[in-house]
């Protein structure tokens, strides 16, 4: 089996991107997402917060890497504005996240259904073979709603972004990964 694999992805390496700027993302007419923000809801603009030389270098190289890959880009004129956080991560790094606290309290819940765990463990009792799948940043491969962009906007010390893509911590991003999921493997979901 081992071997088949190895064929198998060494003959079609040419399908595999090997960076960012290599994916494409979803097609629009298959799913974009929505954040269907409450019209009654004031946009909030949150002031810069300091962050100190190191996290801003961080940030700084992050956007970057967003940007070349056109996952971000930059806004004049927002009315929705998030801080940057950075949290550590293991060995000594550190994670970009988006404060969109504000902006998902506006966001009503989306009612999708997710899929229970121990129902989905349960259906691989007896099962030869079990595999698993993990889509490298596949949160970046859906598009965000052109007319929602902006509210995602973002604020750095070199200026202000907002996504073209979906990004961590929007409220109803698993809901709208699972709806993909659903329909990419609709004749394989049991």
């Amino acid at each position: 089996m081992e071997t088949l694999t190895i064929e198998f992805l060494r003959k079609n390496r040419n399908i595999f991107a090997w960076s960012p700027s290599d994916f494409k993302g979803i097609d629009p007419k298959v799913i974009v997402y929505r954040l269907n923000v409450d019209p009654q809801a004031k946009p909030v603009k949150q002031k810069k917060r300091s962050l100190g030389s190191e996290r801003n270098n961080v940030i700084e190289e992050e956007v970057s890497k967003l940007l070349k890959a056109g996952y971000v880009a930059e806004v004049q004129y927002t009315e929705w504005l998030s801080n940057m956080v950075i949290v550590p991560k293991a060995a000594g790094k550190w994670r970009m996240c988006t404060d969109f606290t504000d902006l998902n309290k506006a966001c009503p819940n989306d009612p999708y259904p997710l899929p229970r765990i121990d129902l989905l463990e349960d259906s691989t009792a007896g099962c030869a073979l079990f595999s698993t799948m993990d889509a490298y940043q596949s949160y970046h491969q859906i598009f965000m709603e052109e007319e929602d962009r902006d509210k995602t906007s973002f604020i750095t010390d070199k200026g202000i972004y907002y996504y073209n893509v979906i990004s961590f911590g929007l409220k109803n991003t698993g809901t709208t990964y699972q709806r993909l999921i659903n329909r990419m493997f609709k004749d394989l979901i049991g």
